[in-house]
């Protein structure tokens, strides 16, 4: 029976270290500012410090989906070295990377037959998908297989639930998500969108609170209403370049449910080109997307 690795995308903003430990490929998604290209396979990338200041300085990124000729590649010398893959992808509600990646793995097991490679779309992003491929590592850890992950993760990915606020509303105008007349009235009088990632996978707005400490505190008590009957054991956070908001909301959680792994992670440049500065996610697994 052929060993098989697990792979991603960089939305899943997983720590270096544990990619690596749990032999994790990360498929790239591209940005640009200024006409200049950054990526993990390009070797040019900029700190998470570097991207949001520059959004703050007014750039305004714009992104790319995974390049097919990088995941062929990589895919390719992973059945060429023995192994069969097991891929969880990016939302295809937010961008094409899932149906490019199911296309090389169409193209790599014709080349080779022996080969078996699995691309789930996970309908999520940042950490929603990080917490799925958390599962996945953890069941391969107990033996389970390839085929018994991927339907595990088809059965639960619409549980996997995100909640974010954020705090630049000019930042939505300026990626077509909210009307410029509804940003001045919302900024002047301090709204904050709560907005989620729906069952298809894309963005929508759910409600609305008044200031950043509201909001921070509706994102909290929806998962309290939302975890009612489950026994919450994981709870995954993303920010962009805001850790003190969501250390405040990390140590809420971390009181509610001592015995919870509780992860902090960076929004890639990828979801961060469209969300801005400060944006506050957080994820677990709910009765309610």
């Amino acid at each position: 029976m052929r060993d098989f690795l697990i792979s991603t995308d960089s939305t899943a903003s997983l720590p270096e270290e544990y990619a690596k430990e749990n032999r994790i490929a990360i498929h790239p998604l591209h940005y640009i500012i200024d006409g200049e290209e950054y990526g993990m396979d390009l070797g040019k990338e900029l700190t998470d410090k570097e991207f949001y200041n520059s959004i703050r300085n007014g750039k305004m990124p714009t992104t790319s989906a995974t390049n097919p000729e990088y995941i062929g590649k990589l895919m390719r010398k992973q059945a060429e070295d023995g192994y069969d893959i097991l891929h969880i992808g990016f939302s295809s509600g937010l961008s094409s990377s899932y149906s490019n990646a199911a296309m090389c793995a169409r193209e790599i097991m014709e080349e080779h037959p022996e080969c078996k490679i699995m691309v789930v779309d996970s309908l999520s992003a940042e950490c929603g998908q990080a917490l799925l491929v958390y599962h996945a590592v953890e069941m391969k850890k107990q033996g389970k297989s390839m085929e018994e992950i991927a339907a595990w993760i088809e059965e639960n990915k619409l549980k996997v639930v995100h909640h974010f606020t954020v705090d630049d509303l000019f930042h939505l105008v300026r990626g077509g998500r909210l009307a410029k007349s509804t940003a001045i009235i919302g900024t002047a009088l301090s709204i904050k969108p709560v907005l989620h990632v729906d069952e298809e996978g894309k963005l929508a707005n759910i409600s609305k609170a008044r200031g950043r400490k509201k909001a921070i505190k509706v994102l909290f008590d929806t998962m309290l209403e939302n975890t009612q009957g489950w026994d919450t054991k994981e709870v995954f956070l993303s920010h962009s370049d805001d850790e003190e908001d969501i250390q405040i909301l990390a140590d809420m959680v971390k009181e509610k449910y001592p015995e919870a792994v509780v992860w902090i992670l960076p929004i890639s440049p990828t979801v961060g080109s469209h969300t801005g500065v400060g944006t506050l996610v957080i994820s677990y697994f709910g009765n309610q997307r």
